[in-house]
């Protein structure tokens, strides 16, 4: 225990540096945006060049670049996010707004990832080099290549349009109505974790294809246990420690893809936000989403790290 304690304080301390280099990237890019704070935020008011340069005064876009760095940071650690010149709101209170849907989003997706890539990268594993497998392997394929909006697309024509078993889009809160927040919530979720399940199903028949080749499974087998029973409580736990490590770049994949999937179904998640402000001219807002999105990456990369220490006793050793 002291060793993991030690070991999650000093991936922590590490999580410092690569926080303020994502700041310092985004803030520099943001820099090169052809959009203007100053005449976005008095779009379609035809403001005159002193009321521009005040504004630009007021808001510090006349100091140095690392000054106006430093600002942004300070501010950050204040959570500030700017003000959108859209609405004229705080940037962090539409980010607060929208990231539930996200992450409702992105996790529902993960869970349905994990179910289908277990059960079919273990099933191919266990009929390995027979038809169940060589189905699974084609079917996988054929996810990995096909873009998450392409079937999104699919589904909505289908299953929304042709049969009417789901909505085209929109939202219903969970707390309005579990089975409607289900039903609008199906087909994005599965549209995301398709591409996701095909690529963590490869892996996780090679993953237990090692496993089942080991000494020692044949030996359990070999001694009376039944293969269920040596799968489930011995070669699951091992075999998975190789997917685990590619969940968290997968995370990542998932909150990318949701900008796209929430635009397709009409989410008024993270996604919608961004493209919304993307397409109106609104920087503060673009900053503060893609900022929330790097940082929530770095985030879930940090428990999948911790997640794979606690189940590798081995490498807690070697640490």
């Amino acid at each position: 225990m002291v060793t993991v304690v030690r070991i999650l304080a000093r991936r922590i301390v590490l999580l410092v540096p690569l926080l303020l280099g994502i700041v310092l990237f985004v803030f520099v890019v943001m820099r090169f945006s052809d959009v203007d704070p100053a005449s976005a935020f008095f779009q379609g008011a035809n403001p005159t060049p002193r009321q521009l340069h005040d504004f630009r005064e007021r808001n510090g876009l006349l100091d140095p670049l690392p000054l106006r760095y430093v600002h942004f940071v300070g501010a950050l650690l204040h959570g500030d996010l700017g003000t959108s010149a859209l609405t004229r709101a705080p940037v962090v209170q539409q980010v607060t707004t929208a990231l539930p849907l996200t992450l409702q989003l992105t996790f529902l997706g993960l869970a349905v990832a994990i179910v289908l890539a277990l059960l079919g990268g273990v099933t191919a594993a266990v009929y390995r080099d027979r038809l169940p497998d060589q189905i699974i392997r084609v079917v996988s394929l054929t996810g990995v290549a096909a873009p998450g909006f392409w079937l999104a697309l699919l589904m909505i024509q289908y299953l929304a349009v042709d049969r009417g078993w789901f909505p085209t889009g929109g939202y219903i809160n969970p707390a309005d109505s579990l089975t409607g927040w289900l039903r609008t919530m199906a087909l994005p979720a599965l549209a995301l974790s398709l591409p996701v399940a095909a690529q963590l199903t490869r892996i996780v028949r090679t993953s237990v294809v090692e496993e089942l080749d080991k000494d020692y499974v044949r030996t359990a087998i070999g001694s009376g246990l039944p293969p269920r029973v040596v799968v489930g409580r011995n070669v699951l736990r091992n075999a998975l420690m190789n997917p685990l490590t590619v969940l968290g770049l997968r995370v990542g994949y998932l909150l990318g893809g949701a900008v796209v999937i929430e635009t397709i179904f009409s989410l008024p998640g993270m996604g919608k936000l961004m493209i919304d402000a993307v397409q109106n001219g609104d920087p503060a807002v673009v900053q503060g989403v893609v900022l929330t999105t790097a940082t929530g990456f770095v985030v879930v990369n940090l428990v999948i790290d911790i997640l794979y220490l606690l189940v590798n006793p081995r490498l807690r050793e070697a640490s």
